[in-house]
């Protein structure tokens, strides 16, 4: 048997309670409903969450200067996977996936980084076009169908490029904005300025000074304009929350610890955090887990981030050969999942914990299982400072205005033709190596990241309830998930 995890016990208290309330009533009956426990703590799931550090870390901004990729015209595309290699090693054993921005100007006068055959600061000359569209299609070629990349950030132009300090031209936006969306069919591109640049495409957006006091009306405001027509249900929302200027001590807080340890703050990043769909965030993930209530601040901050998928129930039922199931789930986080990623249905051999049998839902696509909508906005209030507009939540009872629906999912499969028990179980998988890699937000779960349901009896052909001293782990200690490159 498996090792026991720490802090198993109490998951598996909490769950078997729960079961003897829910087995009684459907023993007399061919169909087994399962009503699993939520689990109560954040999750380190993919594609979400603080980014570039902290316990919770499953994505890793990287910022490249372009003249990494290429210093010369004679560059080829070899340099560029041989730089990402470089620095997205091991991130698949360690499950993290990566947020590239390419960038030419840092930020003094001495930090260019245009390729040694190019201009220095010059962005819009005929040279600069052609050797920008040749990057950008390069770019998708290694990165598009690289698992280890979760998103792009479009980048190029500006100091840190933030796409300001000079901000591009209309032209250099159109001619990006169409590049970028046609070297990356397959990963979400976000950008400074979504609003007002690159408008050409769909973009999402990464706000750079996510939730600051003076950026919430001009900045915030106007992403959620862009989300009141559903941008957020097809492009990522996030961005980073600066502690570098102006009157940041005011909000989000003077640190990333003070961030996520005072609850004025940690509220206000939260309520931000909801208020625009957001999925992942860093600079705050750099708080001190020394810090008196950091962690638990920290994870609360983490629980809103992204997605949250919860199973509210699970039914199944056997018919010679034929398994139904059928799953009603809810999205308790503030973003969806945007990539339509497979839900996998799979009997366990009891004793190894492993597959023997398993099949993909063919009429899921986790894409629609979105999160509530028009969370409570924040009060607008006159201020001494720029922009003249300040924005807070702390007189305010905040909610979904729309909450999130309940999802159901339903199917038939084919049994295999054997015999014995299995444990039935459900997972989200990882199209890179098809394991699972997405834990719902329940109890009912295994260590590599598969949720139980129940029992299959294929000698019998009967679906049964889990017993009621069926141990659970708690997934905070579970480090086993990973990927691989195909």
């Amino acid at each position: 048997m498996m090792k026991r995890l720490p802090n198993r016990r109490p998951i598996f208290w909490i769950a078997c309670c729960f079961l003897l309330a829910i087995i009684a009533p459907t023993l007399l009956a061919q169909e087994v409903v399962f009503r699993p426990v939520a689990y109560p703590r954040a999750l380190r799931n993919p594609l979400k969450g603080f980014t570039s550090g902290s316990e919770w870390q499953t994505l890793q901004h990287t910022y490249i200067r372009w003249n990494e990729l290429e210093d010369d015209e004679s560059d080829g595309i070899d340099r560029i996977i041989a730089i990402s290699n470089q620095k997205w090693d091991g991130f698949e054993e360690k499950n993290i996936k990566a947020i590239p921005r390419v960038y030419l100007h840092w930020e003094k006068e001495d930090q260019y980084f245009w390729p040694s055959d190019m201009s220095a600061g010059d962005y819009t000359s005929p040279q600069f076009e052609k050797r920008l569209l040749r990057l950008i299609k390069r770019l998708g070629q290694c990165w598009n169908n690289d698992p280890r990349v979760a998103f792009v950030e479009l980048g190029i132009f500006g100091k840190w490029g933030e796409q300001h300090s000079p901000s591009p031209t209309s032209r250099m936006q159109s001619i990006a904005a169409d590049a970028f969306r046609e070297a990356f069919p397959d990963k979400l591109v976000s950008v400074r300025h979504p609003w007002s640049e690159f408008q050409s495409q769909p973009f999402g957006a990464y706000w750079d000074s996510w939730a600051h006091i003076q950026q919430m009306w001009p900045h915030g405001n106007a992403i959620a304009k862009l989300n009141q027509n559903g941008r957020w249900k097809h492009a990522y929302i996030g961005g980073e929350v600066a502690y570098n200027w102006g009157d940041y001590q005011n909000q989000p807080g003077s640190s990333p610890t003070d961030s996520v340890v005072d609850p004025i703050h940690r509220n206000h990043v939260i309520n931000s955090i909801r208020w625009l769909h957001c999925t992942q965030l860093k600079w705050i993930a750099k708080y001190d887990p020394d810090a008196p209530g950091a962690n638990a601040g920290a994870e609360e901050v983490q629980k809103a981030l992204g997605y949250r998928f919860v199973i509210e129930e699970a039914s199944f039922s056997v018919a010679g050969a034929q398994l139904d199931v059928s799953l009603k789930v809810r999205n308790e986080g503030s973003a969806p999942f945007y990539y339509a990623w497979p839900l996998e249905i799979s009997l366990l051999d009891l004793n190894t914990q492993k597959p023997v049998w398993k099949q993909i839902f063919t009429n899921v696509d986790l894409r629609s299982w979105l999160p509530g909508d028009q969370w409570t906005p924040p009060i607008w209030n006159t201020s001494d400072d720029w922009p003249g507009v300040a924005g807070t939540w702390e007189s305010k009872t905040t909610q979904w205005k729309i909450p999130p629906k309940t999802i159901p999912v339903k199917q038939t499969f084919s049994l295999p033709a054997t015999t014995g028990s299995y444990a039935l179980a459900i997972a989200i998988l990882d199209p890179a190596n098809g394991e699972p890699a997405v834990r719902f937000a329940n109890t009912n779960h295994w260590v590599g990241g598969r949720h139980l349901l129940g029992i299959i009896d294929l000698d019998d052909r009967k679906a049964k309830p889990l017993a009621i001293e069926t141990p659970f782990d708690d997934p905070y200690y579970d480090h086993s998930l990973h990927y691989a490159q195909p």
